[in-house]
């Protein structure tokens, strides 16, 4: 039973309202009244659903002239439900020929006064009232009559505007058809709405526009894109629709992985249905956008993502630091693990690198990795593998497994292991292929860069000496700094002759790569072969010259070149220099100096000049033979330079040949945070009689 309280205008000079006693509401509804009711939600929004809801009754039913009126009641009093009572409110909007009745009902606890009324007001003038009772002044003011109503756990305010009786009045009938410029309203497309929100706002105002066509309490929408988070709810009007009640249901035409429905709390009779379907089938366009926006946004990210993990794995040229990059690469972006495996010279798959989202997981995943038998995710690695193509793999660990393919060889299986909540959709696959492409080649290259780098090593080896001779008396000592895969030109050797005699030798070809080792054995070669001849410095030289000439291939070779003769406690050096750097000569006291005279380089004219110098070395003194990988050792713009290198000399003196090597090879390289760009040969000779 609903328990109203009615209040009607006083006379001149009485109170502001006067309760009446307690009755039904006095609305003088016929039985040919147009009613409508909805319930809407606490939301900022709900006062403009109220008025939409009233002015769509007003213009079906002609009652125009009570629109002002009846939009600010309804404002008045929905807003003060939303802000006071901060609950959902239930509004009932009932036309008929005498007027227009509009009851707000809200369910917060305490008497409508307290929340509706607020402090009284002692003003008489309207505009100078508190905020709080204002609403319930004004509907004192403007409406015919109002009160009261209390029913179940719900409480509110009505109030009544009678018609004026020159005004006409149109009730619908039921088989009435919504008039065009309903429809219209109902399908004019607003601005685009790119975002969640938007697309939220939109399917309420439809929604709305619907639910005042038809008559529904309210309707919702219900939205799944796939994402692995089921149907949710996009947008809701008035009341949801009830359960084992007789709704409507339109589903919303949209490609996959989208999937939706409209639903809408009214009978399918007359024109509802159709009605329905047709803001569906125009909701419907709207998802059609924001999926394909999404696509394009997400493919671009894709894009993006694979452009930064290629390059990524293009700068590591290490076997080991790739293998580890492709997992860090992959998780959280593509899965909830990853695990790269490669094979073993019989074809078996070693685990090489793997990682998880979560740390204190990583443990499990190694053991579950680890795991044999026919349901195991190594037997559908194995499968991968063997056949070349991806392989699903199920509970408890569901994902994919790829295999690493470059250059027609398998070199074992990136598995990726998918989020709790998030299966891999087809773009995602397609991406985790491509990665997989891309972090193969990156395997491969390394693979054969290390390759490359062993067979450099190699190489270079064999064209240096595997050790110096030890001779009492006299130091030989030398270092050696390659760089890159590719081999360098410089070398260095010292080959006996004579009686207690040594030949001292520092070159430099130009040029890297075979055909430098080529000229470089060459010319080392030649050398040895005319030394054991017993031919004299400067014939060696000019053979050699002509060597290069003839058989150079248009490369040339710088050349220091220095006979060490023992003369009792002193050795004699007669040094040679064929366009090479002059040598730092230390004394045993730590005074230094170049010493040499520059003579032509070797394979680029037919005849060259090559002056000699004689230098004495007494006991403690030392000779430092290098090539220009030490002095070009670059820290920017600034080069190491030779007087660099004489500098960090002098404080040697003293020191065995092996230890000033070893100094100078270490100030050299770390004269500069970059890689050697250039070998680095230092031999140094000293007297330790």
């Amino acid at each position: 039973m609903r328990e109203t309280t009615l209040c009607i205008h006083p006379p001149a000079g009485e109170d502001a309202w006067v309760p009446a006693e307690v009755g039904t509401i006095p609305t003088g509804a016929s039985l040919d009244a147009l009613v409508r009711r909805t319930r809407l939600p606490n939301d900022r929004r709900t006062p403009a659903a109220a008025r939409a809801l009233v002015r769509s009754v007003l213009e079906e039913t002609g009652l125009v002239s009570l629109l002002n009126e009846a939009l600010l009641l309804t404002t008045e009093l929905s807003t003060n439900a939303v802000v006071h009572a901060n609950t959902e409110l239930e509004i009932e909007v009932t036309a008929d020929p005498g007027g227009l009745t509009v009851t707000v009902t809200d369910f917060a606890p305490g008497p409508v006064e307290q929340l509706a009324v607020g402090p009284k007001n002692e003003s008489p003038d309207i505009g100078e009232v508190a905020e709080r009772g204002r609403g319930l002044l004004l509907v004192d003011h403007f409406a015919s009559r109002w009160g009261t109503v209390h029913e179940g756990d719900g409480k509110g305010v009505w109030f009544r505007l009678d018609q004026r009786k020159d005004a006409p009045v149109r009730l619908p009938s039921q088989a009435e058809t919504p008039s065009l410029g309903a429809l219209t309203g109902l399908l004019r497309t607003g601005n685009d709405r790119h975002t969640d929100e938007g697309l939220a706002d939109l399917a309420a105002d439809l929604l709305s526009r619907l639910a005042r066509l038809t008559g529904a309490a309210g309707g919702v929408v219900r939205l799944d894109r796939g994402d692995g988070m089921g149907r949710q709810l996009l947008a809701r009007y008035g009341r949801a629709p009830r359960e084992n009640a007789d709704t409507i249901r339109v589903p919303l035409d949209v490609h996959r992985p989208y999937s939706g429905e409209l639903e809408l709390d009214a009978s399918p009779v007359g024109y509802a249905q159709a009605l329905a379907t047709m803001v569906a089938e125009r909701f419907s366009l709207h998802l059609e956008n924001d999926r394909l926006r999404r696509a394009d946004v997400r493919r671009q990210t894709w894009i993006t993502f694979l452009a930064e993990a290629s390059e990524l794995l293009a700068q590591s040229l290490d076997v080991n630091l790739t293998m580890a990059l492709i997992p860090q690469l992959v998780v959280p972006r593509l899965g909830q693990w990853c695990a790269v495996h490669t094979t073993d010279t019989w074809g078996r798959l070693q685990l090489a690198a793997a990682t998880h989202a979560e740390e204190s997981q990583l443990a499990q995943l190694h053991s579950s990795l680890a795991e044999t038998g026919p349901e195991s995710i190594l037997a559908r690695l194995e499968e991968a593998s063997r056949l070349g193509t991806q392989v699903m793999f199920g509970t408890p660990s569901e994902g994919y497994a790829v295999p690493l393919v470059a250059r027609g060889t398998r070199l074992g299986t990136l598995a990726v292991g998918r989020h709790p909540k998030h299966r891999h959709d087809a773009d995602e696959v397609a991406v985790l292929e491509d990665v997989a492409r891309r972090a193969a080649l990156a395997i491969d290259n390394a693979r054969i860069h290390d390759e490359r780098r062993s067979v450099a090593r190699t190489l270079q080896a064999s064209l240096l000496p595997p050790a110096l001779p030890h001779v009492e008396g006299i130091g030989f000592a030398a270092e050696y700094v390659p760089t890159g895969s590719e081999v360098g030109g410089d070398f260095y050797d010292v080959v006996p002759f004579g009686t207690d005699q040594y030949l001292v030798v520092v070159g430099d070809v130009s040029g890297k790569g075979v055909q430098a080792a080529t000229v470089t054995g060459l010319v080392r070669d030649v050398i040895r072969i005319l030394v054991d001849d017993g031919k004299a410095m400067s014939e060696i030289l000019w053979r050699v010259n002509r060597t290069l000439v003839q058989r150079g291939g248009g490369r040339y070779c710088t050349l220091a070149m220095a006979s060490v003769t023992r003369k009792g406690t002193s050795l004699g050096v007669c040094l040679h220099l064929a366009g090479h750097d002059r040598a730092v000569l230390v004394r045993a006291d730590g005074k230094t100096s170049f010493v040499g005279e520059g003579g032509t380089a070797l394979g680029l004219l037919e005849t060259i000049t090559s002056p000699d110098v004689m230098i004495t070395l007494d006991p403690g003194d030392s000779l430092i033979f290098y090539t220009d990988g030490v002095t070009e050792r670059r820290r920017g713009r600034e080069l190491f330079g030779s007087n660099r290198l004489r500098e960090a000399s002098s404080p040697l003196a003293g020191y065995p040949a092996d230890v000033m090597a070893a100094r100078l090879r270490s100030t050299t390289i770390n004269f500069s945070v970059e890689e050697p760009r250039d070998d680095i040969a230092i031999l140094v000779l000293r007297n330790d009689a």
